[in-house]
């Protein structure tokens, strides 16, 4: 077996995945296109809102299903569902949707430990309309979320992880950028390995010269998908940006919808298949989840080639239902599906 297929050792510790992003409640609502047209609203896309435009889409809105979200939330919510040892920093407001968020993430066994605000913007929330295609069209109020900064925190528990996954939407905020490269280099310097997450091609856009310093100097772990791999890098094709990629960290992994995903390690390639479990309801979550199962088989030293399957059939689970959460037993599927 060559050496790069089989994930190194990680030491002893008492956390698998410490995640650091926005934490969202996600409130998920069915929807049809005339709601999208009325509202002019461009589907399939996110656009941010303010509170005000927040309240009042969440007021019209139909009866919907809310939960904690954001996208390293959502990774770190899979993870633990799959048995990992979880830990998330982010944060809220001392508000309903704020208690909402706190509890919703810790019943799942993951660690939330960032004190809420006592002031400023409450907390962010993310109305997802879903159209009968199972499409997803996001209205998201950042609110409490982006005023993270280094004071929150909790470097202890940093130091305990194998693997710290930073979320790239949090890269918009300075006092938020700050945190990553605070927490990156206590992670790296205890020992551990720091994954970062793309998030979004606009999200690349923006801060493209800042993430590609940040993949060369801090980043051991690449998650993408195909769109933000050819942003990152202004390549023509997605092989193209393989090209560029490799090399850059320890391992890159990137997602291709329908097409699967591409795990990317030295000189090595595994073609990972995507798995269909059922008809598409919702993509919400599929590239979060991705990710979780990914890092499950990472932190347990899996090879790279099962990592991939494994994140490729929590994703192909979770489009099939409404919300970024599992609905059935992460556990046993991978274990039915697992080659």
């Amino acid at each position: 077996m060559h050496p790069s297929m089989v994930i190194p050792r990680f030491s002893d510790r008492p956390l698998d995945v410490v995640g650091i992003g926005n934490a969202i409640v996600d409130v998920l609502v069915q929807a049809d296109d005339a709601f999208l047209d009325a509202h002019s609203l461009s589907k399939g896309n996110m656009a941010l809102v303010d509170e005000a435009q927040a309240e009042a889409l969440y007021s019209i809105s139909g009866p919907g299903l809310e939960t904690s979200g954001g996208s390293a939330a959502n990774t770190l919510v899979g993870l633990a569902q799959l048995g990992g040892k979880a830990g998330f920093i982010g944060r809220v407001k001392n508000d309903q949707l704020g208690s909402i968020f706190s509890h919703d993430i810790r019943s799942v066994g993951a660690r939330f430990e960032t004190p809420p605000a006592s002031d400023g913007p409450s907390t962010a929330r993310c109305l997802i309309l879903v159209t009968p295609d199972a499409q997803r069209t996001m209205c998201t109020y950042l609110g409490a979320s982006v005023q993270l900064d280094p004071e929150d925190l909790d470097l202890s528990m940093v130091r305990q992880a194998k693997v710290l996954y930073l979320e790239g939407y949090l890269w918009d905020s300075p006092a938020a950028k700050k945190a990553f490269i605070a927490a990156a280099q206590v992670c790296r310097d205890s020992g551990g390995q720091v994954a970062l997450s793309l998030s979004d091609g606009f999200c690349v856009d923006r801060h493209r010269d800042s993430f590609l310093e940040l993949v060369d100097s801090h980043v051991d772990l690449l998650f993408a998908n195909d769109s933000e791999i050819t942003s990152l890098y202004k390549s023509v094709s997605f092989e193209a940006a393989l090209e560029e990629v490799k090399g850059r960290c320890k391992v890159a992994a990137l997602t291709r919808s329908e097409h699967g995903s591409v795990v990317l390690a030295g000189d090595q390639r595994w073609d990972i298949p995507a798995y269909k479990l059922g008809n598409v309801v919702d993509t919400t979550g599929a590239g979060d989840l991705y990710a979780g199962g990914f890092l499950h088989g990472y932190t347990q030293g899996t090879t790279l080639e099962t990592c991939g399957q494994i994140g490729s059939i929590c994703a192909g689970q979770v489009i099939t239902q409404l919300g970024p959460r599992s609905q059935v037993s992460l556990p046993e599927l991978v274990a039915k599906h697992l080659n």
